[in-house]
């Protein structure tokens, strides 16, 4: 490997290697003069909006954790969705302790409240009191939040085990329906 000395590098030779190193970097570099090269800056995209740093409070501040989950829960439109969420913690005040023990709120979709009773008597009961608990969901929630009451009553048995069976329920011993 040789390696050509231009005509800035025609002095005397520094023992260091130094002159050697720099006269090796301008030559990666493509360029001979002295002059290191400078990288060009792309300009930096302007904001809209400026945001200067002062001791006044803004949105970048800590928030409070119940000051930030309501302005989610009101970005997003969840308003309802949380009232009854939070009638379902209340469930045994709003219908009384022993209704609540037997029969629990499971989903609201449009309207309308599911409830799931352990007892087809307490199904019964609880389509019996609907209009009842829905005034009284109304009142807490806001008028026409709840609009009906889907009670669910407990569920038969199911003799279906393993992945195959034959088609048509237990056959002649069948005491279900």
């Amino acid at each position: 490997m040789t390696w050509f000395m231009s005509d800035q590098d025609s002095g005397a030779h520094d023992p260091s290697g130094l002159d050697l190193a720099m006269s090796l970097a301008r030559s990666y570099r493509g360029t001979t003069s002295a002059q290191p090269v400078r990288k060009k800056r792309k300009p930096k995209a302007e904001r809209s909006e400026p945001r200067l740093a002062g001791s006044h409070p803004d949105d970048r501040d800590p928030q409070p954790l119940d000051a930030a989950m309501d302005r989610l829960v009101s970005e997003y439109g969840w308003e309802t969705d949380v009232a009854v969420h939070g009638v379902f913690g209340r469930w045994s005040t709003i219908v009384g302790e022993e209704v609540s023990q037997h029969c629990t709120p499971i989903r609201f979709d449009d309207g309308q409240l599911v409830v799931q009773a352990d007892a087809t008597a307490w199904a019964t009961q609880m389509r019996l009191l609907a209009p009842t608990v829905v005034r009284r969901l109304n009142e807490e929630l806001g008028h026409g939040t709840v609009e009906r009451i889907k009670v669910l009553g407990p569920q038969a048995p199911s003799w279906t085990k393993g992945q195959r069976r034959a088609p048509g329920g237990r056959g002649p011993r069948d005491t279900y329906g």
